[in-house]
């Protein structure tokens, strides 16, 4: 995916973020407040997870990419507005500037949904096949990636905020924190998300195995 064309390639910010704050970002995002340009350092922390969190959201590449590069571009023009509340005493899931991109990219991709007016993708087999494939073992490859199909299949289905903490867990491997943070809600409602949603996706693994 191409950087847009106002980033240019520069010097990455190395100072050390003050030790009462938590934001391992402070520094890149302090930087890109004096200079736009520096906003590239963020830019290339998180293309992939935004990325991947987009396309498990959207499940097409042309539309997920689309969604990255709207998030990135909301999040440079509203840095200014980023309010940093990542004291000790706040948690992991406090407003760090991680939190903060993935709400704007959840806020994106459900604008893109809304204006195409469609469900998000259940079958994520390009996906699957990168993560499962082994050429040195044709055959239990081929089953491998039969039920990683599966189960991705059933996450698929899942209902909206189920399917997002499954995703942003496993594999963008934010914490429950950070989860609760994007999504507005407890960690402890987070848990119960999750907990429910794997419940959920091997009943129907099972029921898939049971009726083969």
């Amino acid at each position: 995916m191409a950087r847009p064309v106002f980033w240019r390639s520069g010097a990455v910010e190395n100072a050390a973020p003050r030790i009462a704050h938590l934001d391992r970002d402070r520094p890149l995002v302090e930087a890109a407040r004096r200079d736009p340009e520096r906003f590239e350092a963020l830019y290339r922390r998180y293309l992939a997870p935004v990325y991947s969190f987009a396309y498990y959201e959207l499940g097409d590449h042309h539309a997920a990419e689309d969604a990255t590069e709207r998030t990135f571009l909301a999040a440079l023009a509203n840095l200014g507005r980023f309010d940093e509340r990542a004291r000790p005493a706040d948690g992991e899931g406090a407003s760090t500037f991680r939190v903060w991109l993935f709400r704007i990219a959840r806020n994106v991709i459900a604008n893109e949904r809304r204006s195409a007016r469609r469900h998000p993708a259940a079958v994520l087999d390009e996906a699957t096949e990168a993560i499962v494939a082994d050429p040195l073992d044709v055959e239990g490859d081929a089953v491998r990636r039969d039920e990683a199909a599966a189960a991705w299949r059933a996450v698929g289905r899942l209902p909206g905020d189920r399917r997002r903490a499954v995703v942003l867990r496993f594999v963008d491997e934010l914490s429950t924190a950070e989860i609760a943070g994007i999504l507005g809600r407890s960690e402890g409602a987070v848990r119960v998300l999750i907990h429910r949603a794997l419940r959920t996706v091997a009943r129907e693994l099972g029921g898939r195995d049971g009726h083969g």
